[in-house]
């Protein structure tokens, strides 16, 4: 891991310099200067999305690279707003894939390792085995796209849950609102996919496996990122600048090599 960010943190550098030396040498306008520089940093960004992909091993896992590189990008969009808590935690519910899949992936981003894959529930109108339809709406009973942040554990008619704060004004901004949490549930099973040939459905919640609720909730509280993603449906964020993730991502990297040195 040390010689992966030392890795990076050096083509960072190298890069960034060689950007330098050709504004010196053909002393671009300081506009053209900043443009340079935001190309570099978006493909040393790419590079590092491919690196961290195949280190975690999502790839053998199902998760497809430009599910990670769209939940990633908003991950670091997020921690520079301030918004995240210090735990590098990333959850990706990835609703591209059928209810019978393992789809919802926790990651340790620090570590690059895969906490939990498991399964995840989601809306009873929001579809059948694979969802197609999502909804911001009070009693739509629909998953809503987007990204959220984890907030405080409680008790309630499912157990222990965990509440979530939607981030995407007109996709998730009424989660709450709306009573969508983490929660376990009996019909997140295989027994369930081995009567309905599918995954149970909830009320609009990503709800996991029962049995490994707690583990869940306790792996991903605190304040961390939780992206809803199917990429049929129309969606945007204002977390989705790629530059200004290249930037923080980057940056963060220099400061880990700094610390293993």
């Amino acid at each position: 891991m040390k010689k992966q960010i030392l890795g990076i943190a050096a083509i960072f550098l190298v890069g960034m310099s060689i950007v330098g030396t050709s504004w010196k040498a053909v002393e671009l306008p300081q506009t053209q200067q900043q443009a340079v520089k935001n190309i570099a940093a978006d493909s040393l960004y790419n590079q590092f999305i491919t690196n961290l992909y195949h280190s975690v091993h999502l790839d053998s896992a199902g998760l497809n690279e430009q599910v990670f590189e769209k939940a990633l990008t908003g991950f670091y969009n997020m921690k520079y707003s301030g918004l995240l808590s210090a735990k590098s935690i990333l959850t990706i519910a990835d609703f591209d894939q059928e209810s019978t899949k393992k789809r919802l992936y926790i990651i340790d981003l620090d570590h690059k390792k895969l906490l939990m894959n498991t399964w995840v529930a989601h809306g009873q109108n929001s579809g059948g085995d694979k969802p197609a339809h999502f909804s911001n709406n009070m009693s739509s009973n629909q998953s809503s796209l987007g990204f959220y942040v984890t907030g405080e554990i409680y008790y309630g008619k499912h157990g222990r849950s965990l509440r979530l704060d939607g981030m995407d004004q007109g996709f998730n901004n009424k989660a709450r609102e709306r009573s969508i949490v983490v929660h376990g549930a009996d019909y997140v099973s295989q027994q369930t996919i081995n009567e309905l040939g599918r995954l149970g459905r909830s009320q609009g919640c990503p709800a996991v496996p029962a049995k490994l609720a707690d583990q869940v909730i306790n792996s991903i509280s605190d304040h961390t990122v939780l992206f809803i993603n199917n990429s049929d449906q129309p969606y945007h964020s204002s977390f989705l600048n790629e530059t200004l993730a290249a930037s923080v991502a980057l940056n963060q990297e220099q400061v880990l090599a700094a610390q293993v040195d």
